[in-house]
């Protein structure tokens, strides 16, 4: 990163759109990066989305991936907090999985440096997925006779497969399909110029004179390319003082500083994709901004330590729903099953007794 622009991102000043234009808009990829040591297979996309979609990888057989990272919507859930195992709350909002194989890390602390690691994670998560351990999650995968040659299959050489690296890859693999690269912002980038509205094309010079590109450049507009495993990060909000810090709880996460102990990684966050964010309701780690033209306010103060004007805002918001893309169609995989048994648990045991339905 060269010098002006890294002092562009730590001070969080206006730039120009005559010092950006050059550089700033920048169409999506067709396709992700692909790590070469868990290459795309056809095999493995198609059990990757199978693990995806299996809520028997979680304790009580009732969550899935996308249960909180739901592809036939936005990626998301819409909700400030995903429900986890005995109707537990996170502390921060789940990101959308459309695109995320543009970050280079994973999380919204970046706590992940792949999509494999991340993958892993919720599974063992007691307020997620909530299976004790990796091992206990394998024996219920193995117990079901349909996964082993699905695996010998997206796994060929291996003696034992069905493994959580395994899974992890397989999810990771079917993950990078989940892109979404042909928006109107793409079309236009790329020679189309009626691809935008004039309120869009206006949104985007608006939200480059802002400084908004500071952040939220690069294709995926969260910030420069970067080499996986080495996070762009932000602290948030760099303006700290204003009426929005206590009205949404701004400072009480203090981001990548949970995970790293370090303090000059308090209030820092990665810096989210943009793409689809008219769809990803409610805004921020916390879930706690119900709507687009309130978060872009937000930002605007927290951020660049404006206001934003009522005519800039309607722009803007029209500028980042151009950033909505075509999504791949999406069917629900059918499940391994088992026959004659069940292999979850009857009964949640942390219940004293079994609820009566209605």
């Amino acid at each position: 990163m060269n010098r002006t622009l890294r002092s562009l991102v730590l001070t969080g000043l206006c730039v120009s759109a005559a010092s950006v234009q050059a550089q700033q808009w920048e169409a999506l990829p067709e396709k992700p990066p692909i790590p070469a040591e868990n290459p795309q297979t056809d095999a493995k996309v198609a059990l990757g989305k199978i693990l995806f979609f299996d809520p028997r990888l979680s304790e009580h057989g009732t969550l899935s991936c996308n249960s909180c990272h739901n592809v036939m919507a936005g990626g998301d859930d819409n909700r400030p907090n995903s429900i986890g195992m005995h109707d537990a709350r996170g502390g921060r909002s789940a990101p959308t999985v459309w695109n995320a194989a543009y970050q280079s890390v994973q999380f919204w602390d970046g706590r992940a440096a792949t999509l494999e690691e991340q993958a892993k994670g919720p599974i063992t998560n007691p307020i997620e997925m909530g299976m004790s351990d990796a091992a206990v999650a394998m024996e219920r995968l193995k117990s079901i006779p349909d996964y082993l040659p699905l695996f010998k299959t997206a796994f060929p050489g291996t003696n034992d497969p069905l493994t959580m690296d395994n899974v992890a890859n397989a999810i990771a693999a079917y993950e990078r399909t989940l892109v979404t690269p042909n928006t109107p912002f793409d079309r236009y980038v790329r020679g189309d110029k009626t691809a935008l509205t004039e309120q869009q094309v206006r949104g985007m010079q608006t939200f480059a004179d802002l400084g908004c590109t500071a952040c939220h450049s690069g294709a995926n507009f969260s910030g420069p390319a970067m080499p996986t495993g080495v996070g762009f990060f932000m602290k948030f909000p760099t303006f700290a003082g204003s009426e929005y810090d206590k009205k949404y709880a701004l400072l009480d996460d203090t981001g990548r500083h949970v995970a790293t102990g370090k303090e000059e990684d308090k209030h820092m966050w990665r810096v989210p994709t943009l793409r689809n964010v008219a769809l990803t309701a409610p805004y921020f780690h916390n879930g706690q901004v119900p709507t687009l033209e309130e978060a872009v306010q937000v930002m605007a103060k927290t951020q660049l330590n404006k206001t934003i004007e009522p005519a800039q805002l309607k722009d803007v918001v029209a500028f980042l729903t151009s950033l909505g893309g075509d999504f791949p169609a999406q069917t629900m995989p059918r499940l391994p099953m088992t026959t004659g048994v069940s292999i979850v648990p009857a009964v949640d045991p942390h219940l004293s007794s079994t609820p009566v339905g209605h």
